[in-house]
């Protein structure tokens, strides 16, 4: 249980400010495989597209290591929950630095995921106890600031140094980031953060809800379309616009711009009206994606569009986020945790769809259909469950004045 001292002021803000540093590491980590994907490739001798199932590779094990986490740090002290997660990122890394090969780099990737859903998951609900009812959107957005910072700092500069210096130098930075980050969690985390009073048992009856299958399916079909077309951006905008390996790190900073100026701006209209917020970026993402096609083969075009897409992309993170706890009151933990894992389970499908289409002869311009045509099946999702909230509504309201 978090005092509501420390949901004011200083002592509210530090705690977040830590968990947002914690979420730039993985961040980096995760994502700055895609800008490193060719470097991979031609030094472990596979192909791109069997590099890029480093992507799918790490997204399944946040997609199959966040329940088995979450179960086992289900009645633990929620400080040292996060910072054995914390743990486990940093030796996971370590693994990335030192593999030899393709295979026990994978496997390296698939350790390092373990924590990835579990802590952002609880750091999701510690970050949205910290804070008064009406901005536990924008909480759980400062936390997700240091995802969209590791795309405008980490991916950046984690690839140009791993293009400088070799890819084993970026891991090796990230394991340097863990540990500060490890330290700023054991020092800013309020001491005493209680574990969820319910059962194990009690909490799974949660997630079968229509509305928290609902939201879940909704995460894993966002990302699923973002990284259908995010995970061969470096070879798309080699390839068809024709930008250099060194230009392509300007163009993840811009990325990550977006994402970080989407992040706030989800984090405010998901406070405001949340389904509403949800439906309208789904409508916004599917015409973007749709013209990515066609301004990808001039620069000034794709770039602008490659920011806007990266805006529109992360407006939809914190409050899916919040969808899937505010669904799932009896299970806010476990539910959290769980839906990290359906973002990531988006990710592998994503990474996997882009895969085969372009083994099966799919042209890079063509990917952002793709993505298109996926956040089109999201945003029937998004509407229906708005619909059964409505039809909830007039129900209530119905009994009430009977």
């Amino acid at each position: 249980m978090i005092t509501a001292a420390a949901r004011n002021g200083f002592f509210g803000n530090l705690p977040i400010l830590a968990l947002a540093l914690s979420s730039f590491g993985i961040g980096t980590t995760e994502f700055v495989i895609m800008g490193l994907l060719p470097d991979v490739a031609t030094d472990l001798g596979v192909s791109i597209p069997d590099a890029g199932l480093l992507v799918t590779g790490y997204a399944l094990g946040v997609t199959f290591g966040a329940p088995f986490l979450a179960i086992a740090t289900a009645k633990m002290d929620r400080r040292h929950a996060l910072l054995m997660l914390m743990a486990i990122f940093i030796f996971g890394n370590f693994l990335c630095a030192m593999a030899p090969d393709y295979w026990l780099l994978m496997a390296a990737r698939v350790v390092t995921a373990f924590c990835h859903g579990a802590f952002f998951g609880l750091g999701a609900v510690v970050a949205a106890n910290l804070v008064a009812p009406h901005k536990r959107v924008q909480a759980i957005a400062l936390m997700f600031s240091g995802l969209t910072l590791a795309n405008v700092l980490g991916v950046p500069f984690g690839t140009a140094l791993g293009q400088e210096l070799g890819w084993r130098s970026t891991f090796w930075a990230v394991v340097g980031i863990g540990v500060f980050a490890a330290v700023a969690l054991y020092f800013c985390l309020p001491r005493k953060i209680a574990a969820s009073g319910g059962s194990l048992i009690a909490e799974a009856r949660a997630l079968a809800k229509t509305q928290v299958i609902f939201a879940m399916a909704i995460s894993v079909l966002a990302s699923a379309s973002m990284f259908s077309v995010f995970t061969y951006i470096t070879p798309m905008l080699q390839n068809i616009t024709g930008i250099s390996a060194r230009q392509v790190t300007y163009v993840l900073l811009l990325f990550g711009a977006g994402l970080t100026i989407g992040n706030y701006i989800g984090g405010r209209l998901g406070d405001w009206r949340l389904m509403p917020a949800i439906i309208a970026a789904f409508v916004l993402l599917i015409a973007i994606l749709a013209v990515f096609a066609e301004t990808i083969t001039n620069v000034i075009p794709a770039v602008a569009t490659v920011f806007v897409w990266g805006v529109v992309s992360f407006a939809l993170v914190s409050p899916l986020q919040m969808r899937v706890v505010n669904e799932a009151t009896e299970a806010p933990n476990l539910a959290s945790t769980l839906n990290q894992g359906a973002f990531n389970l988006g990710n592998a499908s994503g990474a996997w769809f882009g895969g085969i289409a372009i083994t099966q002869g799919v042209s890079y311009q063509d990917i952002p259909w793709l993505g298109a045509g996926i956040a089109v099946i999201a945003l029937m999702f998004a509407v229906w469950s708005h619909l059964i909230d409505r039809r909830d509504e007039a129900f209530i309201e119905t009994a009430a004045s009977a």
